[in-house]
Protein backbone atom coordinates (compact mmCIF):
# COMPACT_ATOMS: atom_id res chain seq x y z
CA UNK A 1 0.00 0.00 0.00
CA UNK A 2 2.87 2.42 0.83
CA UNK A 3 4.48 1.66 -2.54
CA UNK A 4 1.21 2.36 -4.35
CA UNK A 5 0.78 5.66 -2.50
CA UNK A 6 4.35 6.76 -3.34
CA UNK A 7 3.85 5.88 -6.98
CA UNK A 8 0.55 7.76 -7.05
CA UNK A 9 2.19 10.81 -5.48
CA UNK A 10 5.00 10.80 -8.05
CA UNK A 11 2.46 10.40 -10.85
CA UNK A 12 0.58 13.45 -9.61
CA UNK A 13 3.83 15.42 -9.60
CA UNK A 14 4.51 14.54 -13.23
CA UNK A 15 0.91 15.28 -14.17
CA UNK A 16 1.28 18.90 -13.10
CA UNK A 17 -0.19 19.00 -9.62
CA UNK A 18 2.78 21.08 -8.54
CA UNK A 19 4.00 24.39 -9.84
CA UNK A 20 5.74 24.70 -13.21
CA UNK A 21 8.95 25.78 -11.44
CA UNK A 22 9.03 22.54 -9.46
CA UNK A 23 8.00 20.43 -12.43
CA UNK A 24 10.77 21.69 -14.65
CA UNK A 25 13.33 21.00 -11.91
CA UNK A 26 12.37 17.35 -11.38
CA UNK A 27 15.33 14.92 -11.31
CA UNK A 28 15.54 11.19 -11.81
CA UNK A 29 17.00 10.63 -8.35
CA UNK A 30 13.72 9.45 -6.73
CA UNK A 31 11.84 8.75 -9.92
CA UNK A 32 10.22 5.34 -10.45
CA UNK A 33 11.44 5.80 -14.06
CA UNK A 34 15.03 6.46 -13.05
CA UNK A 35 16.43 3.55 -15.07
CA UNK A 36 14.55 4.57 -18.23
CA UNK A 37 15.72 8.18 -17.82
CA UNK A 38 19.34 7.18 -17.30
CA UNK A 39 19.30 4.77 -20.23
CA UNK A 40 17.76 7.40 -22.54
CA UNK A 41 20.29 9.94 -21.27
CA UNK A 42 23.26 7.69 -22.07
CA UNK A 43 21.79 6.76 -25.46
CA UNK A 44 21.35 10.31 -26.71
CA UNK A 45 24.58 11.60 -25.17
CA UNK A 46 26.55 9.07 -27.17
CA UNK A 47 25.21 10.77 -30.32
CA UNK A 48 25.66 14.43 -29.46
CA UNK A 49 28.54 14.67 -27.00
CA UNK A 50 31.17 17.08 -28.31
CA UNK A 51 29.15 18.04 -31.39
CA UNK A 52 28.05 21.49 -32.51
CA UNK A 53 24.56 22.34 -33.73
CA UNK A 54 25.92 22.37 -37.27
CA UNK A 55 27.36 18.89 -36.88
CA UNK A 56 24.09 17.61 -35.42
CA UNK A 57 22.17 19.10 -38.33
CA UNK A 58 24.43 17.12 -40.66
CA UNK A 59 23.52 13.76 -39.07
CA UNK A 60 21.27 11.38 -40.98
CA UNK A 61 17.58 11.64 -40.16
CA UNK A 62 17.59 8.28 -38.41
CA UNK A 63 20.59 9.16 -36.23
CA UNK A 64 19.21 12.57 -35.38
CA UNK A 65 15.74 11.23 -34.60
CA UNK A 66 17.18 8.54 -32.33
CA UNK A 67 19.17 11.17 -30.45
CA UNK A 68 16.26 13.57 -30.18
CA UNK A 69 13.73 10.92 -29.10
CA UNK A 70 16.03 9.65 -26.38
CA UNK A 71 16.73 13.20 -25.23
CA UNK A 72 12.99 13.92 -25.17
CA UNK A 73 12.37 10.81 -23.09
CA UNK A 74 15.09 11.71 -20.60
CA UNK A 75 13.94 15.34 -20.47
CA UNK A 76 10.26 14.45 -20.00
CA UNK A 77 11.08 12.16 -17.08
CA UNK A 78 13.74 14.33 -15.46
CA UNK A 79 14.21 17.83 -16.93
CA UNK A 80 16.94 18.60 -14.38
CA UNK A 81 18.71 15.23 -14.94
CA UNK A 82 20.43 14.21 -11.70
CA UNK A 83 20.06 17.62 -10.07
CA UNK A 84 23.77 18.35 -10.32
CA UNK A 85 24.31 18.68 -14.07
CA UNK A 86 22.07 20.67 -16.43
CA UNK A 87 22.68 18.39 -19.41
CA UNK A 88 19.08 18.08 -20.52
CA UNK A 89 18.57 21.83 -20.85
CA UNK A 90 21.86 22.46 -22.65
CA UNK A 91 21.69 19.42 -24.92
CA UNK A 92 18.07 20.28 -25.71
CA UNK A 93 19.09 23.74 -26.86
CA UNK A 94 21.72 22.20 -29.10
CA UNK A 95 19.21 19.81 -30.66
CA UNK A 96 16.64 22.53 -31.22
CA UNK A 97 19.27 24.78 -32.82
CA UNK A 98 20.08 21.98 -35.24
CA UNK A 99 16.36 21.55 -35.98
CA UNK A 100 15.96 25.29 -36.54
CA UNK A 101 18.87 25.22 -39.00
CA UNK A 102 17.27 22.41 -40.98
CA UNK A 103 13.70 23.75 -40.86
CA UNK A 104 12.31 25.37 -44.02
CA UNK A 105 8.97 26.30 -42.50
CA UNK A 106 9.12 29.64 -40.69
CA UNK A 107 6.49 28.63 -38.15
CA UNK A 108 8.55 25.57 -37.24
CA UNK A 109 11.71 27.66 -36.97
CA UNK A 110 9.89 29.98 -34.59
CA UNK A 111 8.63 27.04 -32.55
CA UNK A 112 12.14 25.63 -32.19
CA UNK A 113 13.58 29.04 -31.34
CA UNK A 114 10.95 29.58 -28.65
CA UNK A 115 11.86 26.21 -27.17
CA UNK A 116 15.54 27.19 -27.03
CA UNK A 117 14.71 30.21 -24.90
CA UNK A 118 12.27 28.20 -22.77
CA UNK A 119 15.10 25.79 -21.96
CA UNK A 120 17.32 28.75 -20.97
CA UNK A 121 14.63 29.97 -18.57
CA UNK A 122 14.09 26.51 -17.11
CA UNK A 123 17.79 25.94 -16.52
CA UNK A 124 18.09 29.35 -14.88
CA UNK A 125 15.19 28.46 -12.58
CA UNK A 126 16.70 25.10 -11.62
CA UNK A 127 20.42 25.97 -11.70
CA UNK A 128 20.60 29.63 -10.59
CA UNK A 129 24.33 29.28 -9.86
CA UNK A 130 24.89 29.49 -13.63
CA UNK A 131 23.01 32.79 -13.95
CA UNK A 132 25.78 34.85 -15.58
CA UNK A 133 26.68 32.08 -18.05
CA UNK A 134 23.04 31.45 -18.99
CA UNK A 135 22.13 35.11 -19.41
CA UNK A 136 25.22 35.71 -21.54
CA UNK A 137 24.52 32.73 -23.77
CA UNK A 138 20.83 33.59 -23.96
CA UNK A 139 21.54 37.21 -24.91
CA UNK A 140 23.98 36.10 -27.58
CA UNK A 141 21.50 33.56 -28.97
CA UNK A 142 18.71 36.15 -28.93
CA UNK A 143 20.81 38.29 -31.24
CA UNK A 144 22.03 35.55 -33.59
CA UNK A 145 18.76 33.60 -33.74
CA UNK A 146 16.19 36.40 -33.63
CA UNK A 147 18.04 39.58 -34.63
CA UNK A 148 17.97 43.06 -33.19
CA UNK A 149 15.90 43.37 -30.02
CA UNK A 150 16.16 45.51 -26.93
CA UNK A 151 15.49 42.36 -24.88
CA UNK A 152 18.77 40.93 -26.16
CA UNK A 153 20.61 44.08 -25.11
CA UNK A 154 18.98 44.02 -21.66
CA UNK A 155 19.76 40.33 -21.21
CA UNK A 156 23.41 40.87 -22.07
CA UNK A 157 23.60 43.74 -19.58
CA UNK A 158 22.12 41.48 -16.88
CA UNK A 159 24.74 38.87 -17.74
CA UNK A 160 27.55 41.40 -17.28
CA UNK A 161 26.06 42.68 -14.02
CA UNK A 162 25.74 39.12 -12.71
CA UNK A 163 29.09 37.83 -13.95
CA UNK A 164 31.40 40.81 -13.70
CA UNK A 165 34.86 39.82 -14.91
CA UNK A 166 33.68 36.22 -15.28
CA UNK A 167 31.26 37.20 -18.07
CA UNK A 168 31.88 35.19 -21.23
CA UNK A 169 33.41 36.82 -24.30
CA UNK A 170 30.40 35.72 -26.41
CA UNK A 171 28.45 38.82 -25.31
CA UNK A 172 30.92 41.39 -26.65
CA UNK A 173 30.35 41.28 -30.41
CA UNK A 174 26.51 41.09 -30.22
CA UNK A 175 26.45 43.98 -27.76
CA UNK A 176 28.47 46.12 -30.17
CA UNK A 177 26.03 45.42 -33.00
CA UNK A 178 23.05 46.18 -30.76
CA UNK A 179 24.51 49.45 -29.47
CA UNK A 180 25.39 50.54 -33.00
CA UNK A 181 21.91 49.74 -34.32
CA UNK A 182 19.88 51.30 -31.52
CA UNK A 183 22.05 54.41 -31.40
CA UNK A 184 21.50 54.88 -35.13
CA UNK A 185 17.77 54.37 -34.56
CA UNK A 186 17.90 56.97 -31.76
CA UNK A 187 16.36 54.40 -29.41
CA UNK A 188 19.20 54.89 -26.93
CA UNK A 189 21.29 57.99 -26.28
CA UNK A 190 25.03 58.43 -25.97
CA UNK A 191 24.92 58.14 -22.17
CA UNK A 192 23.33 54.69 -22.41
CA UNK A 193 25.85 53.58 -25.07
CA UNK A 194 28.75 54.73 -22.89
CA UNK A 195 27.31 52.95 -19.86
CA UNK A 196 27.02 49.58 -21.60
CA UNK A 197 30.25 49.98 -23.57
CA UNK A 198 32.20 50.76 -20.39
CA UNK A 199 30.78 47.71 -18.62
CA UNK A 200 31.69 45.39 -21.48
CA UNK A 201 35.10 46.94 -22.17
CA UNK A 202 36.02 46.59 -18.49
CA UNK A 203 35.28 42.85 -18.64
CA UNK A 204 37.25 42.48 -21.88
CA UNK A 205 40.27 44.41 -20.58
CA UNK A 206 40.41 42.35 -17.39
CA UNK A 207 40.37 39.06 -19.26
CA UNK A 208 42.81 40.21 -21.94
CA UNK A 209 45.22 40.93 -19.10
CA UNK A 210 44.46 38.00 -16.79
CA UNK A 211 42.78 35.18 -18.69
CA UNK A 212 45.62 33.42 -20.50
CA UNK A 213 43.40 30.76 -22.10
CA UNK A 214 40.68 32.99 -23.50
CA UNK A 215 42.48 36.34 -23.83
CA UNK A 216 42.52 36.13 -27.66
CA UNK A 217 38.76 35.58 -27.69
CA UNK A 218 38.15 38.56 -25.42
CA UNK A 219 40.45 40.64 -27.61
CA UNK A 220 38.56 39.66 -30.75
CA UNK A 221 35.26 40.37 -29.01
CA UNK A 222 36.47 43.77 -27.87
CA UNK A 223 37.73 44.59 -31.36
CA UNK A 224 34.25 43.89 -32.72
CA UNK A 225 32.61 45.87 -29.93
CA UNK A 226 34.87 48.86 -30.54
CA UNK A 227 34.46 48.74 -34.32
CA UNK A 228 30.70 49.18 -33.92
CA UNK A 229 30.66 51.66 -31.04
CA UNK A 230 33.61 53.82 -32.07
CA UNK A 231 31.99 54.42 -35.46
CA UNK A 232 30.19 57.17 -33.53
CA UNK A 233 32.93 57.94 -31.01
CA UNK A 234 32.72 61.69 -31.60
CA UNK A 235 28.98 61.65 -30.87
CA UNK A 236 29.04 59.17 -28.02
CA UNK A 237 32.09 59.99 -25.93
CA UNK A 238 32.95 63.22 -24.16
CA UNK A 239 36.03 65.16 -23.11
CA UNK A 240 36.92 62.82 -20.24
CA UNK A 241 36.83 59.75 -22.48
CA UNK A 242 39.18 61.28 -25.05
CA UNK A 243 41.48 62.56 -22.32
CA UNK A 244 41.74 59.00 -21.02
CA UNK A 245 42.44 57.78 -24.54
CA UNK A 246 44.89 60.45 -25.70
CA UNK A 247 46.75 61.79 -22.65
CA UNK A 248 48.78 58.57 -22.19
CA UNK A 249 50.13 59.16 -25.71
CA UNK A 250 51.46 62.64 -24.94
CA UNK A 251 54.70 61.65 -23.23
CA UNK A 252 55.72 59.13 -25.89
CA UNK A 253 55.01 61.68 -28.64
CA UNK A 254 56.31 64.84 -26.99
CA UNK A 255 58.75 65.37 -29.89
CA UNK A 256 56.06 65.14 -32.56
CA UNK A 257 54.37 68.40 -33.48
CA UNK A 258 51.77 66.59 -35.58
CA UNK A 259 50.66 64.25 -32.77
CA UNK A 260 50.58 67.01 -30.15
CA UNK A 261 48.57 69.23 -32.45
CA UNK A 262 46.14 66.40 -33.17
CA UNK A 263 45.63 65.74 -29.44
CA UNK A 264 44.96 69.39 -28.68
CA UNK A 265 42.52 69.73 -31.57
CA UNK A 266 40.71 66.49 -30.76
CA UNK A 267 40.28 67.33 -27.09
CA UNK A 268 38.83 70.73 -27.91
CA UNK A 269 36.49 69.30 -30.53
CA UNK A 270 35.22 66.81 -27.94
CA UNK A 271 34.30 69.56 -25.51
CA UNK A 272 37.43 70.05 -23.44
CA UNK A 273 37.80 73.70 -22.49
CA UNK A 274 40.99 75.51 -23.42
CA UNK A 275 41.48 76.20 -19.69
CA UNK A 276 41.50 72.46 -18.92
CA UNK A 277 44.76 71.52 -17.17
CA UNK A 278 45.53 68.66 -19.55
CA UNK A 279 44.78 70.73 -22.64
CA UNK A 280 47.02 73.51 -21.37
CA UNK A 281 49.79 71.02 -20.66
CA UNK A 282 49.71 69.63 -24.21
CA UNK A 283 49.47 73.14 -25.64
CA UNK A 284 52.54 74.18 -23.65
CA UNK A 285 54.53 71.20 -24.96
CA UNK A 286 53.41 71.99 -28.50
CA UNK A 287 54.30 75.69 -28.24
CA UNK A 288 57.73 74.96 -26.80
CA UNK A 289 58.52 72.39 -29.48
CA UNK A 290 57.15 74.59 -32.26
CA UNK A 291 59.29 77.52 -31.15
CA UNK A 292 62.38 75.35 -31.59
CA UNK A 293 61.36 73.54 -34.77
CA UNK A 294 59.19 76.08 -36.56
CA UNK A 295 61.32 76.66 -39.66
CA UNK A 296 62.40 73.03 -39.89
CA UNK A 297 58.85 71.87 -39.34
CA UNK A 298 57.33 74.14 -41.98
CA UNK A 299 59.95 73.21 -44.56
CA UNK A 300 59.53 69.49 -43.89
CA UNK A 301 55.76 69.67 -44.08
CA UNK A 302 55.91 71.48 -47.39
CA UNK A 303 58.41 68.94 -48.70
CA UNK A 304 56.32 65.94 -47.67
CA UNK A 305 52.97 67.44 -48.54
CA UNK A 306 52.75 69.66 -51.60
CA UNK A 307 49.13 70.41 -50.67
CA UNK A 308 50.04 71.93 -47.31
CA UNK A 309 50.45 75.42 -48.75
CA UNK A 310 46.91 75.25 -50.10
CA UNK A 311 45.48 74.39 -46.70
CA UNK A 312 47.42 77.21 -45.04
CA UNK A 313 46.20 79.74 -47.59
CA UNK A 314 42.65 78.51 -47.05
CA UNK A 315 42.97 79.17 -43.31
CA UNK A 316 44.16 82.68 -44.12
CA UNK A 317 41.09 83.27 -46.28
CA UNK A 318 43.14 83.55 -49.48
CA UNK A 319 40.85 81.25 -51.44
CA UNK A 320 41.91 81.97 -55.01
CA UNK A 321 45.56 81.63 -54.06
CA UNK A 322 44.69 78.38 -52.29
CA UNK A 323 43.14 77.03 -55.51
CA UNK A 324 46.32 77.84 -57.39
CA UNK A 325 48.43 76.17 -54.70
CA UNK A 326 46.32 73.01 -54.83
CA UNK A 327 46.73 72.96 -58.61
CA UNK A 328 50.49 73.20 -58.22
CA UNK A 329 50.36 70.37 -55.73
CA UNK A 330 48.44 68.22 -58.22
CA UNK A 331 51.02 68.89 -60.90
CA UNK A 332 53.90 68.16 -58.53
CA UNK A 333 52.83 64.67 -57.45
CA UNK A 334 52.20 61.30 -59.07
CA UNK A 335 50.25 60.11 -56.04
CA UNK A 336 46.59 59.70 -57.04
CA UNK A 337 45.53 59.79 -53.39
CA UNK A 338 47.03 63.24 -52.95
CA UNK A 339 45.62 64.41 -56.27
CA UNK A 340 42.17 63.25 -55.22
CA UNK A 341 42.46 65.10 -51.92
CA UNK A 342 43.56 68.25 -53.73
CA UNK A 343 40.65 68.16 -56.16
CA UNK A 344 38.28 67.56 -53.26
CA UNK A 345 39.65 70.54 -51.31
CA UNK A 346 39.35 72.70 -54.41
CA UNK A 347 35.75 71.63 -54.86
CA UNK A 348 35.01 72.41 -51.21
CA UNK A 349 36.38 75.91 -51.60
CA UNK A 350 34.49 76.46 -54.83
CA UNK A 351 31.20 75.37 -53.24
CA UNK A 352 31.44 77.07 -49.86
CA UNK A 353 33.47 80.20 -50.54
CA UNK A 354 33.65 81.03 -54.24
CA UNK A 355 30.29 79.95 -55.66
CA UNK A 356 31.99 78.27 -58.62
CA UNK A 357 29.47 75.46 -58.85
CA UNK A 358 30.34 74.10 -62.28
CA UNK A 359 34.04 73.90 -61.52
CA UNK A 360 33.29 72.45 -58.08
CA UNK A 361 31.28 69.58 -59.54
CA UNK A 362 34.00 68.90 -62.09
CA UNK A 363 36.71 68.77 -59.41
CA UNK A 364 34.60 66.60 -57.09
CA UNK A 365 34.11 64.11 -59.91
CA UNK A 366 37.84 64.12 -60.64
CA UNK A 367 38.50 63.38 -56.96
CA UNK A 368 36.08 60.45 -57.05
CA UNK A 369 37.66 59.06 -60.21
CA UNK A 370 41.15 59.13 -58.70
CA UNK A 371 40.16 57.47 -55.43
CA UNK A 372 37.71 54.61 -55.76
CA UNK A 373 35.06 53.86 -53.13
CA UNK A 374 35.36 57.33 -51.63
CA UNK A 375 32.03 58.80 -50.67
CA UNK A 376 32.99 62.33 -49.67
CA UNK A 377 33.08 63.79 -53.20
CA UNK A 378 29.53 62.53 -53.80
CA UNK A 379 28.39 63.99 -50.49
CA UNK A 380 29.86 67.30 -51.64
CA UNK A 381 28.05 67.10 -54.98
CA UNK A 382 24.82 66.41 -53.10
CA UNK A 383 25.44 69.52 -50.98
CA UNK A 384 26.18 71.44 -54.18
CA UNK A 385 22.83 70.38 -55.69
CA UNK A 386 21.13 71.52 -52.52
CA UNK A 387 22.65 74.97 -52.98
CA UNK A 388 21.84 75.04 -56.67
CA UNK A 389 18.20 74.21 -55.92
CA UNK A 390 17.82 77.70 -54.47
CA UNK A 391 18.31 79.11 -57.95
CA UNK A 392 15.48 77.06 -59.47
CA UNK A 393 12.67 79.00 -61.12
CA UNK A 394 9.87 77.31 -59.17
CA UNK A 395 9.19 75.01 -56.24
CA UNK A 396 8.69 71.93 -58.45
CA UNK A 397 12.18 72.22 -59.96
CA UNK A 398 13.57 72.74 -56.46
CA UNK A 399 12.01 69.45 -55.37
CA UNK A 400 13.51 67.64 -58.34
CA UNK A 401 16.90 69.12 -57.45
CA UNK A 402 16.46 67.68 -53.96
CA UNK A 403 15.99 64.23 -55.53
CA UNK A 404 19.27 64.71 -57.39
CA UNK A 405 20.98 65.59 -54.10
CA UNK A 406 19.48 62.55 -52.34
CA UNK A 407 20.64 60.32 -55.21
CA UNK A 408 24.20 61.50 -54.62
CA UNK A 409 23.95 60.88 -50.89
CA UNK A 410 22.60 57.38 -51.49
CA UNK A 411 25.38 56.65 -53.94
CA UNK A 412 28.00 57.99 -51.53
CA UNK A 413 27.02 55.57 -48.78
CA UNK A 414 26.67 52.69 -51.25
CA UNK A 415 30.37 52.96 -52.13
CA UNK A 416 31.71 54.11 -48.77
CA UNK A 417 30.23 52.99 -45.46
CA UNK A 418 32.33 55.59 -43.64
CA UNK A 419 30.06 58.36 -44.89
CA UNK A 420 26.79 56.51 -44.25
CA UNK A 421 25.97 58.50 -41.12
CA UNK A 422 26.56 61.84 -42.87
CA UNK A 423 24.58 60.72 -45.91
CA UNK A 424 21.65 59.46 -43.84
CA UNK A 425 21.52 62.66 -41.84
CA UNK A 426 21.37 64.75 -44.98
CA UNK A 427 18.75 62.50 -46.57
CA UNK A 428 16.63 62.83 -43.45
CA UNK A 429 16.88 66.61 -43.58
CA UNK A 430 15.72 66.64 -47.21
CA UNK A 431 12.79 64.20 -46.99
CA UNK A 432 10.21 66.92 -46.43
CA UNK A 433 11.47 68.75 -49.54
CA UNK A 434 10.94 65.85 -51.95
CA UNK A 435 8.23 66.14 -54.64
CA UNK A 436 4.60 66.01 -53.48
CA UNK A 437 2.40 63.41 -55.13
CA UNK A 438 -0.56 65.74 -55.78
CA UNK A 439 1.66 68.34 -57.45
CA UNK A 440 3.18 65.68 -59.69
CA UNK A 441 -0.23 64.41 -60.81
CA UNK A 442 -1.35 67.95 -61.59
CA UNK A 443 1.63 68.21 -63.91
CA UNK A 444 0.85 64.87 -65.53
CA UNK A 445 3.78 62.99 -63.97
CA UNK A 446 3.67 59.52 -62.40
CA UNK A 447 5.80 57.84 -59.79
CA UNK A 448 8.83 56.10 -61.27
CA UNK A 449 8.96 58.42 -64.28
CA UNK A 450 12.40 59.63 -65.39
CA UNK A 451 12.70 63.43 -65.29
CA UNK A 452 15.50 65.83 -66.12
CA UNK A 453 16.54 68.26 -63.40
CA UNK A 454 17.04 71.83 -64.54
CA UNK A 455 18.60 74.67 -62.49
CA UNK A 456 22.01 73.97 -64.03
CA UNK A 457 22.13 70.45 -62.58
CA UNK A 458 21.27 68.46 -65.69
CA UNK A 459 20.85 65.10 -63.91
CA UNK A 460 18.04 62.62 -64.59
CA UNK A 461 16.10 61.43 -61.54
CA UNK A 462 13.42 58.83 -60.87
CA UNK A 463 10.30 60.54 -59.55
CA UNK A 464 9.30 59.59 -56.01
CA UNK A 465 7.47 61.34 -53.27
Amino acid sequence: MQTILRTLALTLVFCGSVSLANAQCVTWVDSPQKEQAENAHVAYRNFIKGKTAEELAALSDSEFNDAFNNWKKAYDIAPAADGNRPFHYRDGRLLYKAMAQKATDEAKKQEYTDMIFKLYDQELECYPKYEAYLLGRKGSDMFYLVGYSEDAMTTIEKAIDAGGNDTEYVVLAPLGKLLNYYFKEKTIDNTRVRELYDKAAKVADYNIENNETYAPYYQAGKDNLEADVLEFADEIFDCDYFKGLLMPKVEENKDSLDVLKYIITKLKVQGCDSTDTDVQHVQMLYDQLYAVKKDEYEAERRRLNPLYEGSELTKEGKYQEALEAYQRGIEATEDNEKKAQAYYYMAQLQVSELGQYGAARQNANRAAELKSNWGKPYILIGDLYGRMSRNCSDAWDQRLAVLAAIDKYNYAKSVDSDVAADANRRIGNYRSSMPIRSEAFQRGFEEGQKLRVECGIGETVTLRF
